[in-house]
Order: structure tokens, then sequence, then C-alpha cells
């Protein structure tokens, strides 16, 4: 579906100066300062893949997609959606493509999303048969039949990010981009949300994701892409994200008495909640769990525990470390 080769987008800044010396210079001349936003991404996207695009702020995730979408030209590389190029085929590109910003409303303010909707039928050409059909499938699943007729102001968050979602399924696209779909949703909305995107998945819909919630890619993706500095630095399944930190396990636990500051191979204290109460790290490489619990109860006595793998949120923060790390020691094998 989408085939990414060597994809770099640069920007040129005017950098303005700190000091009264420096500004007056730049009244006469601004130096530029070239950004590399973007840095040879390569990449590609199977039919009907659910693709988690994973970064911290300033990372690169936006300006990708915008080239993806077409909405922005890249400095050099190549990218094929569907046999097109985005930014140069674009009217017949965006036919085939579907978005939903989670902070950006495609509906309009005081009309009912009803009239919305039939006003992106005639802007994207929908047969009047395929747009009956396909409305009254999405309306369904969403189950939105009693809200669709109200004006959009009226609407709760949930209610509005539905009907967003069928303004953006309308036209059958056969990608769609979905940029923090589920941001302020309570959790019942998030569940309606995540259950429509699976259903449109099995459907043969590709999805391509991005946002800061990670428990919509615990639910969702079954691919990871995490880029850093404009540069990729994972690429695999979510399993093999949760590989990168070994065999860990995130236990809580309540004892009988108060666990000491213990220093053990394979065990990390990650959290004290109380005197009786503590959140532990295992190593199960280095501290197999039926040696933890027998050693833990015998120690202290466990009123009860609680295992789970490792959260998704400390895997990333440990790639973010380890490719600052990585980072910081290119750096100083080129100063010396």
């Amino acid at each position: 579906m989408i085939e990414v080769r060597n994809l770099t987008k640069t920007y040129m800044i005017h950098e303005r100066g700190h000091t009264l010396r420096e500004v007056a210079k730049n009244l006469i001349k601004r130096p530029m300062k070239e950004v590399r936003a973007v840095n040879e991404l390569s990449f590609s996207v199977p039919q009907g893949e659910m693709l988690a695009f994973l970064g911290p702020n300033g990372a690169g995730k936006s300006t990708t997609l915008k080239m993806l979408t077409g909405v922005l030209h890249p400095t050099s590389g190549e990218v094929k959606a569907l046999g097109l190029v985005p930014w140069k085929q674009r009217r017949e590109y965006v036919g085939k493509i579907g978005a939903v910003f989670g902070q950006k409303s495609q509906l309009l303010w005081d009309i009912p999303p009803a009239d919305a909707f039939y006003m992106n039928k005639a802007i994207y050409g929908v047969p009047d048969w395929q747009y009956r059909a396909t409305l009254d499938e999405l309306v369904e699943l969403l189950e939105v039949g009693d809200v669709m007729r109200k004006p959009t102001r009226q609407l709760s968050l949930g209610e509005r990010m539905k009907c967003e979602f069928i303004m953006a399924m309308l036209h059958r696209p056969e990608i769609v981009f979905l940029d923090e779909p589920t941001i302020g949703l309570d959790m019942i909305a998030k569940e309606n949300i995540r259950a429509f995107v699976r259903s449109m998945n099995r459907q043969g819909v590709t999805f391509i994701l991005t946002t800061h919630d990670l428990e919509d890619v615990e639910m969702l993706a079954e691919r990871v892409i995490v880029i850093n500095h404009g540069g990729i630095v994972f690429d695999d399944s979510l399993g093999g994200l949760r590989s990168r930190v070994g065999h860990k396990k995130s236990v809580r636990l309540t004892t009988e008495t108060t666990v000491p500051d213990i220093g053990l191979p394979g065990l990390t204290i990650a959290e004290r909640i109380g005197s009786h109460e503590i959140a532990v790290e295992i190593d199960t490489d280095l501290l197999p769990l039926k040696r933890f619990i027998h050693e833990f109860n015998e120690a202290y006595g466990i009123a009860d525990m609680d295992i789970e793998s490792v959260p998704i949120e400390s895997i990333m923060k440990e790639l973010y470390l380890e490719d600052a790390l990585a980072e910081t020691a290119a750096s100083g094998s080129k100063l010396s």
C-alpha cells in the first residue's frame, strides 16, 4: 500500500541573535540554519496493516504524515501510496485516503453531522446507493442514529468523535491516518472508537496511527515504528518492542511486613505506595519469578500480588534513552 524510500525533509530557518550587536547585524543580513525534520526514512506498509507511528514531540512524526498525505513536498526521497505519488497526484490520491484528527474537526459547528455527511458525499462524488449503504453501516456500528441530526455544538466529545470517523470513512478510503483519535475521551468512548477501528481493519482498511496514548497502541497496533530526531529507531511488532527490555515483569505487592530498600540482582523497586504496598520490576532472566515469590513470601509475607508485563510507557522511555545515549556517543567520537 505504501512504499517510502529515503524520505527527507529539511527546513531553512532564520537564526535570531540575542545580544544587541547580533540583533543589529540581523537587520542587514540574517543568518540561516538548516533543520532536518525527517532524515532518510525508509519503510513499507502492506494492505490491511494497523501501524502505530510513534515518537516524542519534535521527532518528525507530523512532518512525515504530512508528506504521506501529500500536504508537504519532501526535500528528497520517494513515496508511493496506492501506486500514486501523494504530492504530485493529490486530487486522485485524496479520494482514496481518510484522516481523523483528534484536535481538528471536519464537522461544521452550527449544522448537524448528517448535513456535513451529505456535503462530503458531494465533495467525493459518492453515488447515492453507496452513500446510503455506507452511512447506514457506520451509523449502526457507532450507534449515533439519535445524535447525528443535532447541531455539532450540542454533541458530547465522544459523540463528535464518532461522527468524525463517519466523515472520514464515507467515501470508503483504503488508507486512514489517525492522529490522536481518542484524545480527551472517557474509557467507554475510547473503547467504542477502538472497536470501530478494529472492525474497519478487518474489512481490509489500512490504518496509520500516531498517538501519545500508548493504551491505543496496545489495543490496536500490530506493528510499531518509533522515530526520534527524524530517523527510525525501532520497526517491529508490539511483541518485539516489549522484548527490547528483556523478560521483565511488573509486580505490585501487599506484604505483611514493611519491605526495606533491598538490592537483589534483577529486582528494582519502582514505587512505594504505602508502608505495606510496593511496586517492583523483575528481570526474570536474573531472578526467576518462582524464586522471587518464594523468597519474598518467606521474608516479608505476601498478602496480595498482581503480576503484569512492563508497561509500554517504560519501554518507550528506555528506547528514547538508548537513542539519546547513542547520539551522545556518536557526537563524542566525532569531536575526538
